[in-house]
């Protein structure tokens, strides 16, 4: 895996898990049923006819609470809100990292905006659900925006982070206001191979039994050695390993063979709001290969750091809150 990552000198992938999954419940309410008793005057089949037509509704709504309320509604990622604002930000981390990437730009943000921190399921130390996919990610997001109406939020990713942002903007182009994507593309395997297409099932069975299996000291010195083509920060390092080896590894196994079988180039087509594209600086050196990629994303602003790595938020940081700046308050 690490060495793929080395060859490919993508970055869309970070050697760390995700922030911390949140799971809601739906409870009924309890429900006290008072039947009349019989009155003096009345007749036993009056009344048993008027028990008879209470209970009846009765029942039913019983059972169909029982079938709706009754189940328990998987929402595949932990949320942290915080801040305040008429408008929202939505913060979604890359692979296998916490939605503690978001931190210094959420405490800027968060004084004018409502803003909604995710961390997905099995990364970082949250709690891994069965059935995670990167489809089911992305309408479990899509979900939660409209059962807690949050109103054409900005939604930033970081490297699948950002592939999500795109892809929820293309699949509900009335829900999401913009997308920021930091270092992130529509279809990884494309700068490899420009002619990929994704298969139904993929074959990762001999790389997930290698993560899966991998002793926890052969882990992290893949994700020590990967780190150092994803960031140029230092200081940070220890920080994003360590979000990796909180994953839950079948988690972590499972979405890398299925986010490395991506490919939204054409789906990006879909993309009605604004949409800054935030690249690091090697892709300069492979200029049209990328913007190939976005060609289809009509709304698309890309833009090339001046320095640093995959983690453009720490390695370049005042350009990024620059470009930041200029985009959120853009009309």
């Amino acid at each position: 895996m690490i060495f793929m990552i080395a060859v490919m000198k993508l970055f869309l992938i970070e050697p760390f898990p995700l922030n911390h999954f949140y799971q809601t419940k739906y409870f009924t309410p309890s429900c006290n049923i008072f039947l009349p008793s019989v009155s003096k005057g009345k007749s036993l089949k009056t009344t048993a006819m008027r028990k008879f037509k209470i209970v009846i509704p009765v029942i039913m709504f019983l059972l169909i609470n029982v079938n709706v309320f009754g189940q328990t509604k998987t929402i595949y990622f932990e949320v942290i809100k915080s801040g305040k604002g008429d408008k929202s930000i939505i913060f979604i981390p890359g692979f296998a990292s916490s939605g503690e990437v978001w931190d210094d730009t959420r405490t800027k943000y968060e004084k004018d905006h409502t803003c909604y921190t995710l961390t997905m399921a099995g990364f970082a130390g949250v709690a891994p659900q069965p059935n995670s996919t990167f489809s089911v990610w992305v309408k479990s997001i899509a979900d939660y925006i409209k059962e807690n109406n949050i109103e054409k939020p900005v939604v930033i990713g970081h490297s699948m982070g950002g592939v999500m942002a795109m892809a929820l903007a293309s699949d509900y182009p009335d829900l999401i206001g913009k997308i920021i994507v930091v270092d992130g593309l529509p279809c990884l395997q494309a700068l490899m191979n420009p002619n990929f297409k994704p298969v139904e099932k993929p074959d990762c069975s001999a790389m997930s039994s290698q993560i899966v299996s991998a002793s926890d000291s052969d882990f992290y010195k893949m994700q020590t050695m990967s780190i150092k083509q994803l960031m140029a920060d230092t200081t940070k390092r220890e920080q994003v390993i360590g979000w990796s080896m909180k994953s839950d590894r079948k988690t972590f196994a499972e979405m890398y063979c299925d986010f490395y079988n991506i490919d939204l180039r054409d789906k990006v087509k879909n993309i009605e709001c604004p949409s800054l594209i935030l690249l690091e600086e090697y892709f300069k050196n492979i200029k049209p290969a990328i913007e190939d990629q976005f060609k289809n994303l009509k709304t698309a602003s890309l833009q090339y750091s001046n320095k640093g790595l995959h983690f453009i938020m720490y390695d370049d940081k005042e350009w990024y809150f620059s470009q930041l700046d200029n985009f959120i308050t853009s009309k």
